[in-house]
């Protein structure tokens, strides 16, 4: 028995953030009598919230390297968006080119801001508070304080379009879309089986690994959640295109977080930079590159934004940073560098969206959704500073005094 409640309680632990965007999600289902959970409402939700899971993404490998923020998304957004409307509406350029274009844009945004932080030592709060007025003035510019509207429809088509259905003569379970339920079947499978790899693996290298059940028991709730998905975007119009770049972004930092040199450099940065510099960590270009990263990412999400709004507009991207800041310390990253995943950073960003959409769906207002979301991101940074507090206490008194000196340093 005391085994089982050990294992409970470190699988709660491990996963209250998930089970915090469970409840959530079932309060506001009973709130709103249902409305939630339709799925046209789920479709909405996913494109509401595309460009803050990129955005997020990106800014947890900024904060991975110490704690550090990138005030500037917002303006990025906007600027990027910008350029995209004066590229294809105004001038008439090809759609594909303009985004390239404008994506090359975003990374000499990032080298710009990356090399007075990481070389010449200005802390990333100056910089890129500079960089949020300075490239908000720049969207002034080129736009000379005008909205560019509409976008064509190729450039609409991969932020606002839906993956067709290969399969109209099926009607399976009497879905308007059944590939939408196939691409769900198949993501779980391969989920399953990656995990139960990844587990095989580190077992045979002798890491500590969960109990074969608990493993069971996440692998079997997480696919019925992505085939119930699917499943749900099915019975609407199908797979939003934007679900497809979301998908990519996630699984590529996923793979970089957790198995490249890198993204072991990244953690390791943001543990201690001073024993990383010395263990042969280019730290320097580390912090660089997390920058660079951050703008290309805010560029995705700019032509992602812009595509759904479908128009160019100056106030654009406006208070952007915070969503993606919340997201990623409501998801579990550690306001002190070093701790975070992407997984965490998604499920942050699904319970502000889910927030959102809950309470606007009840008529709530704006202001009082500020002071929520507010509440809630004091509540979860609070909670990972008194955890390692606790933590900390319970070490010996030279241990202790060993980790107050290193985070010091």
């Amino acid at each position: 028995m005391s085994s089982l409640r050990t294992t409970v309680r470190n699988s709660l632990r491990q996963y209250m953030m998930l089970l915090t965007l469970l409840a959530i999600i079932l309060i506001f289902q009973v709130l709103t009598n249902g409305v939630l959970l339709k799925p046209m409402n789920v479709s909405n939700l996913i494109f509401q919230n595309a460009y803050v899971v990129i955005l997020a993404v990106g800014m947890l490998m900024c904060i991975l390297t110490g704690g550090n923020v990138d005030l500037s998304v917002g303006s990025q957004v906007a600027l990027i968006g910008a350029c995209a409307g004066t590229f294809i509406i105004t001038w008439g350029w090809n759609s594909h080119l303009s985004i390239l274009l404008c994506l090359l844009i975003a990374i000499a945004l990032g080298v710009w801001q990356g090399f007075w932080i990481a070389y010449v030592r200005i802390p990333p709060f100056i910089v890129t508070l500079s960089g949020m007025l300075v490239f908000r003035g720049l969207t002034l510019i080129v736009l000379n304080g005008m909205t560019l509207a509409p976008f064509p429809k190729d450039y609409l088509a991969y932020s606002t379009g839906y993956i067709p259905d290969l399969f109209p003569e099926w009607q399976l379970f009497g879905l308007r879309n059944t590939t939408a339920l196939l691409i769900g079947i198949i993501i779980a499978v391969v989920y399953a089986l990656a995990q139960i790899g990844s587990y095989r693996s580190r077992q045979k290298k002798g890491y500590s690994v969960e109990s074969m059940w608990t493993l069971l028991i996440k692998i079997a709730l997480i696919s019925f959640g992505i085939i119930w998905l699917f499943y749900t975007l099915g019975a609407y119009r199908g797979v939003p295109m934007v679900l497809i770049t979301v998908g990519i972004v996630l699984l590529v930092y996923t793979y970089i977080t957790s198995q490249t040199v890198i993204g072991r450099h990244l953690y390791a940065l943001g543990g201690n930079e001073k024993a990383a510099r010395l263990s042969g960590v280019k730290t320097r270009f580390l912090l660089f590159l997390a920058y660079v990263n951050m703008a290309f990412l805010a560029g995705v999400a700019g032509i992602v934004f812009a595509a759904r709004l479908n128009s160019a507009s100056p106030q654009a991207g406006q208070s952007f940073e915070l969503d993606a800041i919340a997201a990623c310390f409501i998801g579990g990253a550690s306001a002190y560098g070093g701790i975070g995943t992407v997984g965490g950073a998604l499920v942050g960003a699904m319970i502000m969206g889910v927030l959102n959409n809950g309470m606007s769906i009840m008529g709530i207002s704006s202001n009082v959704q500020q002071v929520v979301k507010g509440l809630v991101l004091l509540a979860a940074v609070a909670f990972d500073v008194i955890s390692k507090q606790q933590v900390t206490l319970k070490l010996p008194f030279f241990e202790r005094k060993s980790r107050s000196q290193t985070r010091s340093a």
